[in-house]
């Protein structure tokens, strides 16, 4: 089966993609992480996000992929592994605005729907079972407070960044709003998505509960 998740930042979604994945014997694939790529080669380059000429250019000699390694998975562009340079609050906003580009959404639309022809496989995104596989055989929307899912990321990113929790709770408010109000595949559940909220769940408890939404699927 393909299954996808889709959910705002810091609802849980890559942890509970990977671990869902693993318990399934399927393959995992953050498709945030090449909306990423692009925009950390983009800023490489010195390109503005509405910048479609050069980010057409940039995308037509743009070679993503996924490696395997001990740990999970490591992103290369164009031969360069630049996994630990994407995560960065700078990263995470100019991918939300490089996403919204119609031909970087094109681009990346391409390369999804290849990697779902192999089936078995969990998508994570933000568009998986709105746009990109409105067929998928289980759909789920993964939620939590604004709250809860601030703390979560500045958690996570606490030891790389200056950042203070309120400027993470900003940035992230900020994101939401771009991600739902862009006119080319707005952040929304699917309208048979499965919506689970994970402000009071344990990552455990979440990924049971879609274990058992996909055994009676």
């Amino acid at each position: 089966m393909i299954v996808t998740i889709d959910g705002p930042a810091g609802a849980g979604k890559t942890t509970v993609s990977r671990l869902l994945a693993d318990r399934l014997g399927y393959t995992y694939v953050d498709t945030g992480a090449l909306y990423r790529g692009i925009a950390y080669m983009a800023r490489q380059k010195g390109i503005a996000p509405e910048d479609d000429e050069a980010l057409a250019a940039l995308c037509a000699d743009l070679n993503l992929a996924f490696v395997a390694d001990g740990a999970g998975h490591r992103l290369i562009a164009n031969g360069i592994d630049v996994t630990d340079h994407i995560r960065t609050p700078e990263i995470s906003m100019l991918a939300s605005a490089v996403s919204a580009r119609p031909i970087v959404r094109d681009f990346l639309l391409d390369i999804q729907r290849a990697m779902g022809r192999r089936k078995a496989a969990v998508f994570e995104g933000r568009d998986m079972g709105t746009v990109v596989f409105p067929e998928a055989d289980v759909k789920f929307f993964l939620d939590a407070s604004a709250q809860t899912r601030a703390q979560r990321r500045y958690k996570e990113i606490a030891h790389r960044t200056a950042q203070s929790l309120a400027d993470v709770q900003r940035d992230m408010a900020r994101r939401d709003a771009n991600d739902q109000s862009r006119a080319v595949a707005p952040l929304k559940p699917a309208p048979d998505a499965i919506c689970i909220d994970s402000s009071a769940l344990t990552i455990e408890a979440v990924v049971t509960q879609m274990l058992d939404h996909i055994e009676n699927a």
